[in-house]
């Protein structure tokens, strides 16, 4: 499919979408009109509402530029939202080590790897048993988020629980030195959207520049065909999956730095199935990531003002997404098959 013909589906996806939606809205009476308006515009009316969407838009970037890697590589990653998780919870262990005096900067950075760190290898398990003992990819992830989301309410309400009781709401809050620093009264952060931005440059150069990343290209085409030529086709496999897992396990460590300062049960709040939507619309195009997260973003933080502004429930922007979703897949089908015709 050429790139211009490529380029039509996401149009022709929006449009169908909006058309599905407004559907969906006049047979329940409400506005259109007023309704996408405040889906659209929702989260730019006020600094405080960008500066949530942006804290939203800077974990999704992440997870779905390591989705990007993950699908390039043909593995479909749906333990990211587990792998996310277990970088929040190794994130926190190191910042329960911090006594007065420590420095925070450091703390923060060890942080960060350690929680990189887990999430890569978390990714790894799916990664090493669909490699080597032909268990499906999506079987091992989806198991292994549980397995992460039990780790994380054992740790909230065992070990780390708050002195005197445990609580939904998550561990005792960290320290405030430890917090990120924010901007004005907002709850924005500048790491966590510069560390987005960072990771998705570092993986738009390496799919796109490298040797590395044509080899992962070629191994999720065909790995059979791929080792037969010479690539490495296993080994890139599941570096790509380490490298997924990596970015989602930073994700889940900046969610505990700069948006909850705390471990909370449900620490990735379906980013990673965000994400996962973001990689299946692109089809692993590293080109339109940033786009498309910005959308889902803003949708889903302007999706918080319908109750308070139409009495419309917030569920609205999902049904738009999912309808965005499928008329993504059939557009992409469509032109896919006129192009062969």
């Amino acid at each position: 499919m050429n790139t211009i013909r490529l380029a039509r589906a996401p149009l022709y996806a929006i449009i169908v979408s909006i058309l599905l939606t407004t559907v969906v809205l006049t047979t329940t009476n409400a506005d259109p009109v007023a309704a996408f308006t405040v889906l659209f515009s929702g989260a730019l009316t006020t600094p405080s509402r960008l500066a949530d969407m942006i804290m939203l838009a800077s974990p999704l970037l992440l997870c779905a530029a390591g989705l990007s890697i993950s699908f390039a590589a043909g593995q479909y990653n749906l333990g990211i939202e587990g792998q996310m998780t277990v970088g929040g919870v190794a994130a926190m262990a190191v910042l329960r080590l911090y006594t007065e005096g420590d420095s925070v900067v450091l703390l923060w950075l060890g942080a960060m790897c350690v929680g990189t760190v887990a999430g890569a290898c978390w990714a790894g398990i799916v990664a090493i048993l669909k490699q080597y003992a032909r268990v499906s990819e999506i079987f091992v992830g989806l198991g292994l988020n549980f397995v992460a989301l039990g780790i994380s309410l054992y740790m909230v309400f065992g070990p780390w629980k708050r002195p005197g009781v445990a609580s939904m709401s998550g561990t005792e809050p960290l320290a405030d030195s430890l917090w990120l620093p924010v901007l004005g009264n907002t709850r924005a952060t500048v790491v966590t959207p510069l560390i987005a931005i960072g990771v998705l440059a570092l993986v738009w150069w390496f799919l796109r520049a490298t040797q590395w990343g044509l080899e992962v290209r070629a191994s999720g085409l065909s790995q059979a065909a791929s080792q037969r030529l010479g690539v490495p086709a296993i080994r890139r496999t599941i570096q790509a999956m380490l490298v997924c897992g990596g970015a989602a396990g930073i994700a889940g460590a900046l969610q505990v730095l700069g948006v909850y300062h705390a471990l909370v049960p449900n620490l990735a709040s379906g980013i990673g199935f965000m994400g996962l939507l973001v990689a299946l619309l692109i089809n692993a195009d590293i080109r339109f990531v940033a786009p498309l997260v910005v959308l889902f973003a803003v949708l889903t933080s302007g999706s918080i003002q319908l109750p308070l502004s139409l009495s419309i429930d917030s569920s609205v922007s999902g049904v738009f997404q999912g309808f965005l979703v499928l008329a993504m897949i059939v557009a992409r089908a469509l032109l896919a098959r006129k192009e062969r015709g």
